[in-house]
């Protein structure tokens, strides 16, 4: 029994890792007041930069940095649609799902005439496993072995950046003037503006690490979980991290506790497929397959209280001229 439970956590652990990141990202995005459904899609066309730079340098960190490098890319065409030119929020970042969604498509089959797809990455082209001190010597003591064994290490460097970017998040917004002028600026852009501070460079400072983080939640799902881009491959995943965010109330610890939540759902449906449950029998897997996406639309019919945004969160700011 705790073998298995510590192989549904590790699988846990392993698909909550991009959603995390790309909740972490809209945290800080919908902070500075700036609404981003674009997640989806600056995933997705992260993804697709990763593998293809990836599988050209055999170098997962080169990866990285190409698929760090399109969500930025796609991040500012959002913050100057939204911000510089005050346009609406949710048609932008429907824009960038839809641009991301077809262009990785049409340049994966051109690039690679593989229906969409890249090569397969091997080598050095994917971020491997990391073994942590002790590990292998540990494994044989009785539950704290399995645990730190199986459960916290063996994972790749994305897994662990993501996890030590929820305090790191929290140190930022509520330890540091950045973070505070962050959230104020989310709340009361005005009165940040007559403070002498710039809302305009504030939002899109948000914005760039928006897509810092969403080009790294991309870069795991091509080149750490998978090995190479398929077309489509982040399935809904940005907009499952929206909703991680909303049921968080727009808080780092919350959102990581919803989003391993949501990978826990993902991680049984996975386990449970051709299972057979007592007095029930044999359940089809779409019904464990379709247990994240129920829960998302619970969670988002008001049973989790009322989750109440940052105050001017898609509202454009205007300089009031005197």
């Amino acid at each position: 029994m705790l073998e298995s439970l510590i192989l549904i956590l590790d699988s846990t652990v392993r698909l909550s890792t991009p959603l995390l990141l790309a909740c972490l990202a809209g945290l800080y995005s919908e902070r500075s007041g700036v609404v981003d459904i674009g997640l989806e899609g600056k995933m997705l066309g992260a993804a697709f930069g990763a593998a293809c730079v990836a599988f050209l340098t055999a170098n997962a960190w080169a990866g990285l940095l190409a698929g760090i490098m399109v969500a930025v890319g796609l991040s500012l065409i959002h913050g100057f649609a939204s911000i510089t030119h005050r346009g609406n929020q949710i048609v932008s970042g429907v824009a960038i799902n839809f641009l991301a969604a077809g262009l990785t498509a049409l340049l994966g089959q051109a690039w690679f005439g593989q229906g969409g797809r890249t090569p397969s990455l091997s080598g050095g082209g994917r971020f491997l496993e990391i073994t942590l001190p002790f590990a292998n010597e540990l494994a044989t003591v009785p539950v704290l072995g399995p645990i730190y064994s199986g459960l916290i290490s063996g994972h790749n460097a994305l897994v662990y950046l993501a996890f030590l970017a929820v305090p790191f998040t929290w140190w930022v917004l509520f330890r540091t003037r950045f973070g505070l002028r962050l959230r104020a600026v989310g709340e009361n852009p005005a009165a940040v503006d007559t403070a002498g501070i710039s809302v305009t460079f504030l939002r899109y400072r948000a914005v760039i690490i928006c897509g810092v983080l969403c080009g790294m939640a991309g870069a795991y799902l091509a080149i750490a979980q998978s090995s190479g881009f398929i077309k489509d491959m982040t399935a809904g995943k940005g907009f499952i991290a929206l909703a991680a965010l909303i049921f968080a109330k727009w808080k780092p610890v919350n959102a990581m506790l919803a989003c391993l939540l949501f990978g826990f759902l993902d991680a049984t449906a996975i386990r449970m497929q051709g299972q057979s449950i007592p007095w029930i029998g044999e359940v089809p897997v779409q019904v464990f397959q379709a247990l994240p996406y129920v829960l998302t639309v619970i969670l988002l019919a008001g049973f989790i209280g009322k989750a109440i945004p940052p105050k001017a969160s898609g509202i454009p700011y205007l300089k009031e001229r005197t």
